[in-house]
């Protein structure tokens, strides 16, 4: 492990994203950009006659589609060049400006909505027969009309759109926060060598064999979050304040109805996730007790969480081998699949190594005529073998959408966002486990399984039980001080580990270091994805080409339907308990083999 990180500059080219793809210079970029004003501009000039008839409302649609279409492609690219480097004052300068302009031209155009909700149902009727390629924008319309008790007037619409800009600050705030002015101290290592503590280096550290690698950093990472408490609290605060200030102006019951109706959920999935995972918290305890047992300590802390309780299997994977083992484990997926797959590894779609100043942790992204970028912080462990599939499940899904669906419906929901790229990890989990022969490999493997559950239903749903928690303290006119989130993170974190695990003070203030919070209830997602991943991996890998055909339909299907809808395409109905259920039914039998294997 370098001691230092590299400046971006000193990172190789091949290691590197290709954002000359999007745009060859600034200067491009700034051209572009002057044209989406323009093109703003334009449509305002709509303001008072977007449905004076059916030809105006098309030509409207259309000129709004093609501008929100240009400026997802000029974001994407300045936050791709802020994200790489949070330090470069002139990306900052960019992403900040563009976030201006975009804020203005959503205020400009802010009394499309309004206008179109005025059109009564059967004059909308007519405008479909007089002018048929309204049709195009059925979905969309329907999906508009669906909202109306939640749209305001022109005025107060314009208005959300000027405070736009203010209520993104908090989330903007944290973000440089964390990532560009953070700095953590050097701890040694189990080799006697200093190296110098950082996202995307404390998971590696916390995975040490060496406990007191592992205590010290745990200690010495959380004391930097700790001291910074108070003004995390405060940023974390604004956050909350804002999305309680939309929802009542929207007119929504409180911020988790907000949330989960614009992407068009019943909240009631929300909470029987929550419902669900805490009537099987003796599955999570039972999994606790097993890996105090195997790492035969009196105490289990939250620093032993990451280390491998099966010792001498964890090894190096180089990048060239990731990429190789990805492949062979998405096979089941089809060679169409796998060409894909091989494009993105030749065409630098990915960002793979950490540098100085990078934004922490790993997702994918991309506009309509972009590549599906990936960003990683690769450092060659099984989880980040782990987290290259995952994000190429994104990637993928992000392609097919593309690929079939018009730019208005290409973008498909959060709520189904993280099925591909889960159902990628657990492919790749069942080639892994199919593969080896050897009893500690098979050992090690079903434990990277049990943490996988461990981290994407179990962690992810506290951190849902959390937003749940502190929006409602908020809502209810309780402060949201460094004290209180602590308090319920602490508490949270010692129900759902149960008593075989010390929960270390420190660990109260890891809320402080989830920038995932600031996401408006995006984490529930990830464990209601999961289980309905594990319905779909296991489904494609028995039945094969007719479930890999159900699974790429719905990879296609944009938001061209809601997204419970969608799912029930691939196999999934989550408008019930059970698939959570029989995914946490997957964790307990794991858990029994492993238990067995152990012995």
């Amino acid at each position: 492990m370098a001691k230092t990180l590299p400046a971006r500059d000193q990172v190789a080219p091949e290691d590197t994203w290709d954002l000359s793809k999007m745009y060859a210079d600034r200067e491009s970029w700034e051209a572009d950009l002057g044209q989406a004003r323009e093109m703003g501009k334009k449509l305002a000039e709509q303001e008072g006659h977007v449905c004076e008839s059916a030809r105006s409302l098309l030509d409207t649609l259309r000129q709004q589609t093609a501008l929100y279409r240009k400026l997802h492609h000029l974001g994407v690219y300045v936050s791709c060049l802020s994200d790489q480097d949070t330090g470069n004052d002139t990306h900052q300068e960019m992403n900040q400006r563009f976030g201006s302009i975009t804020a203005g031209i959503g205020s400009d155009i802010s009394f499309i909505t309004p206008e179109i909700l005025e059109l009564e149902a059967a004059r909308l009727e007519d405008y479909y027969r007089q002018c048929p390629e309204l049709e195009e924008y059925r979905i969309d319309l329907e999906d508009t009309l669906r909202l109306k008790p939640h749209i305001l007037s022109k005025e107060m619409e314009k208005l959300l759109a000027d405070a736009s800009e203010i209520c993104s600050n908090p989330d903007q705030t944290y973000a440089i926060f964390n990532n560009a002015d953070l700095t953590f101290p050097e701890v040694e290592d189990e080799n006697g060598e200093m190296v110098q503590i950082s996202q995307g280096r404390f998971v590696p550290l916390e995975e040490s064999a060496d406990r007191r690698v592992r205590r010290e950093t745990f200690e010495k990472f959380y004391s930097v979050y700790k001291q910074y408490s108070h003004t995390l609290a405060s940023i974390y605060s604004g956050h909350v304040k804002q999305l309680i200030f939309n929802a009542k102006a929207r007119h929504y019951e409180n911020t988790l109805e907000a949330a989960v109706n614009g992407v068009n959920v019943s909240s009631q999935v929300y909470r029987n996730l929550i419902e669900t995972v805490n009537q099987n918290l003796d599955k999570m305890h039972r999994y606790v007790r097993l890996r105090k047992r195997l790492l035969g300590v009196d105490e289990l802390h939250m620093y032993d969480i990451y280390t491998p309780i099966i010792a001498g299997v964890s090894k190096e994977i180089p990048f060239a081998e990731a990429k190789e083992t990805v492949l062979k484990a998405l096979a089941p997926l089809g060679e169409d699949y796998l060409q894909v797959v091989r494009e993105g590894f030749a065409n630098r779609w990915i960002d793979v190594y950490e540098n100085k100043g990078k934004r922490s942790g790993a997702y994918s992204t991309g506009s309509y005529e972009s590549y599906p970028y990936i960003l990683l912080n690769y450092t060659g462990n099984m989880d980040n073998l782990f987290t290259l599939i995952h994000e190429l499940g994104h990637s993928m899904h992000t392609w097919h959408s593309n690929h079939g669906q018009p730019p208005m419906y290409a973008g498909y929901r959060i709520f189904v966002a993280e099925v591909a790229s889960t159902c990628n990890e657990i492919l790749l989990m069942e080639y892994l486990l199919a593969h080896t022969t050897d009893k500690k490999e098979r050992a090690f493997l079903l434990n990277h399984y049990l943490d996988s559950f461990k981290g994407t239903v179990y962690r992810q749903t506290m951190f849902a039980e959390y937003e749940m928690i502190t929006n409602r303290m908020a809502e209810e006119g309780q402060s949201l001080t460094a004290e209180a989130l602590t308090k319920v993170y602490y508490d949270l974190n010692s129900k759902y580990y149960g008593p075989d695990m010390v929960s270390d003070p420190e660990i109260g203030v890891e809320w402080a270091r989830i920038p995932h919070f600031y996401y408006n209830f995006y984490v529930y997602q990830y464990a209601t994805s999961f289980s309905a991943a594990v319905a779909v991996a296991h489904n494609i890998l028995k039945e094969g080409a007719p479930a890999v055909e159900r699974y790429k339909k719905f990879l296609s299907g944009g938001c061209s339907m809601p997204p419970v809808e969608l799912l029930k395409i691939a196999g999934v109905d989550l408008t019930s308990a059970q698939p959570i259920q029989d995914a946490l039914d997957v964790f307990g039998q794991v858990i029994e083999e492993l238990e067995e294997l152990t012995k």
